[in-house]
């Protein structure tokens, strides 16, 4: 199977242009593709998994990534897919997001003797002239067609700034610069993205001709892929200090039975052959399919000892329900009145909810355990002692938990 049909069998490709030109390039390795990163934190999280991924199976097919850091368009922003407008961040916050995605990405990419390259579009979009840049530049896009786009046509109703309207042009020069000084043939990006991408690659073609080789593809599922990123408590990141390797584990442990066979496809590097026998996987061998999915992505991301590691604390927890690194939560002594803290003060210390009112209704409902005894009683109060020592764990549900104990 070569790399290209690969891609497609695990269902990471949509949308293409030229796709014979693409697949020649891909197959033989003479891809110089790039994917686009927003420094918008200062880790990655999983929801850029699948662009990882697969900048890290086409490198190992003996093709080029490129890792554009959105430095530049990072101080404009990008309204794709967005209801509102992304707060802009400094110079200085964008460049050590820069840092920090580097030491993530080089456990996906091998950046060493030029096999990859990571580049900031601040490098050409800070010094830009302004009048030249419309000289050059804006004589190929059509406001008409611009308006068209999926991208735009979401923030029409609430009000577009000429700002947010500019994001086109400067995507768009990106891929023309990457073209022109490293020989950048390709680019991958979300469904959300087609449009700008069109436009570099449209940009390439009128500027330096119809033999300019310019490739755009979409990655199926993209918008899914982000939101593989969201839980309740905001993002799962790849920083161990954000989301430890047990977090992460449990993560993708309990991802929905629909999901794990498609997460498996998209996002390890286990055979095909393997994965298609799980299809006909039911009831408990699911369960054994997400414990390999967990395994996989935790040893991707933190090594295989931290996945060893998170994998038999979760087993641990599920057989007697207290693993030795799960998530613990320190309670002080100003956390307590009168001696005291309630059950709803200890979820939403915790986070297990995210305001009060979503702690009384968990509680009334059923789903919230202390060393594993049903809470009933919303004025529900302990003590000090309750979580001195060893502490307790607190459950919400049979999947979110906790290890509370006082400091």
């Amino acid at each position: 199977m070569t790399i290209f049909d690969e891609l497609k069998a695990r269902g990471l490709l949509a949308q293409l242009t030229d796709e014979e030109e693409i697949k020649e390039l891909i197959n033989n390795g003479k891809a110089t593709f790039y994917i686009g990163f927003d420094p918008t934190a200062d880790s990655l999280h999983v929801g850029h998994f699948m662009a990882l991924c697969l900048m890290k199976r086409l490198q190992m097919a003996g093709n080029k990534p490129i890792a554009l850091i959105g430095g530049g368009t990072g101080i404009v922003c990008d309204p794709s897919g967005r209801s509102d407008m992304r707060t802009m961040m400094t110079k200085e916050t964008i460049e050590h997001n820069c840092e920090c995605f580097k030491k993530q990405m080089s456990r996906f990419i091998d950046f060493s003797e030029g096999k990859a390259l990571m580049v900031n579009n601040a490098e050409w979009l800070l010094d830009l002239n302004y009048i030249e840049f419309l000289r050059e530049i804006g004589p190929h896009f059509s406001v008409n067609r611009m308006l068209t786009a999926e991208c735009y046509k979401q923030r029409m109703e609430k009000g577009l700034s000429f700002l947010e309207f500019n994001y086109m042009l400067m995507q768009s020069y990106d891929f023309y610069e990457l073209f022109q000084r490293y020989g950048c043939n390709m680019q991958f990006g979300g469904d959300d993205q087609w449009s700008n991408m069109l436009g570099g690659t449209e940009l390439i073609r009128r500027k330096l001709g119809k033999d300019a080789y310019a490739m755009t593809i979409t990655l199926l599922l993209n918008s899914e892929g982000k939101k593989m990123g969201k839980t309740q408590k905001g993002a799962v990141w790849l920083d161990p200090n954000k989301t430890s390797p047990f977090e992460f584990y449990q993560y993708w442990r309990n991802v929905a039975d629909a999901d794990v066979l498609k997460c498996l496809r998209m996002l390890t590097f286990l055979p095909l052959e393997q994965i298609d026998e799980m299809d006909q996987w039911e009831g408990s061998q699911l369960n054994q399919a997400k414990e390999i999915l967990a395994f996989e992505l935790t040893k991707l991301v933190h090594g295989e000892e931290e996945a060893a590691r998170a994998q038999e604390s979760a087993r641990a927890l599920f057989s007697s329900g207290v693993a030795a690194d799960m998530p613990t939560t320190e309670l002080t002594e100003d956390d307590f009145t009168d001696g005291s803290i309630d059950m709803i003060s200890v979820l939403c210390k915790s986070g297990l909810v995210q305001s009060r009112s979503e702690g009384r209704r968990a509680i009334e409902q059923g789903g919230v355990t202390l060393e594993n005894e049903k809470v009933t009683d919303v004025k529900a109060a302990y003590g000090k002692d309750t979580f001195a020592g060893d502490g307790v764990v607190v459950k919400r549900g049979k999947k979110n938990f906790r290890k509370v104990i006082l400091k």
